[in-house]
């Protein structure tokens, strides 16, 4: 079975890089296009007032990787500030920016779920109170993490780094598309944003999916898979290791002979 990686373009090559070192028949199809944010000048602003800052949150690999994009000369992280991660992906962007692993909080190795909720359960002895925190995002997103700070008496800030939007295939992935809705029977498709399922859905409207695999690296994800029609849809954690297991069982049910 061919599986599609759908997270972003750089993410895509990572994930498709480590799944095919297990075995995986794996291959990028990005459905969530990443651009510069609108306002540059507030990023760079951002920098520049580190010192201000308890805990930077990055809630994916672009926000840390477009917020460290933008660093003016001259401008260095802050010895005690600490930079909090959602999941393993980030973390490795971080790790990759330079940043010391002591400076990163994240999500025990064996949480059910790499998310806010998750990132929290790390956060939530310390005392948050009188402290400032800047989250580090794209457009819109979940508000949970925020506002469970300020209710622990942190005031928090929000930070536009990127925008999302409309993936621009190129003729390979749009052939790979074009391949998976002719014979989904014989694709699987990997989703860790509900974002990249409703792209799908523009890409290609009235597809029937119903015979096509999905693992999904959230619950949630993996509600909005069935919604769009995904006939087959199993939650996975967003670890190498989980994923690949969950391939492994699909494709031992689809092929018992193997």
């Amino acid at each position: 079975m061919r599986w599609l990686v759908t997270r972003p373009a750089a993410q895509a090559a990572e994930w498709v890089a480590l799944l095919r070192g297990r075995g995986v028949d794996a291959h990028a199809l990005p459905l969530i296009g990443i651009a510069p944010p609108p306002d540059a000048a507030a990023v760079v602003a951002a920098w520049r007032r580190l010192g201000e800052f308890a805990l930077l949150v990055f809630v994916s690999p672009n926000a840390a990787e477009q917020f460290f994009a933008a660093r003016p000369a001259g401008c260095a992280w802050p010895a005690g500030l600490r930079a909090g991660s959602p999941g393993p992906g980030t973390t490795r962007a971080l790790l990759g920016l330079g940043l010391p692993a002591d400076r990163i909080v994240e999500p025990a190795a064996d949480a059910p779920q790499f998310d806010s909720e998750a990132l929290w359960a790390r956060l939530a002895s310390s005392s948050w109170q009188g402290s400032r925190v800047l989250i580090v995002r794209g457009e819109g997103g979940r508000e949970w993490l925020a506002e469970t700070l300020r209710g622990n008496g942190a005031t928090v800030e929000t930070l536009r780094a990127y925008t999302r939007g409309a993936p621009r295939l190129d003729a390979v992935e749009s052939a790979r598309l074009a391949a998976a809705r002719a014979d989904p029977g014989e694709h699987g498709w990997l989703f860790s944003s509900s974002e990249s399922i409703d792209q799908l859905a523009l890409l290609a409207p009235q597809a029937d999916w119903r015979r096509a695999h999905a693992i999904a690296t959230h619950p949630r994800i993996a509600e909005r898979a069935r919604a769009a029609g995904f006939g087959a849809v199993r939650a996975s954690r967003p670890a190498l290791d989980a994923v690949v297991a969950c391939i492994q069982s699909i494709e031992l049910r689809s092929n018992p002979s193997a």
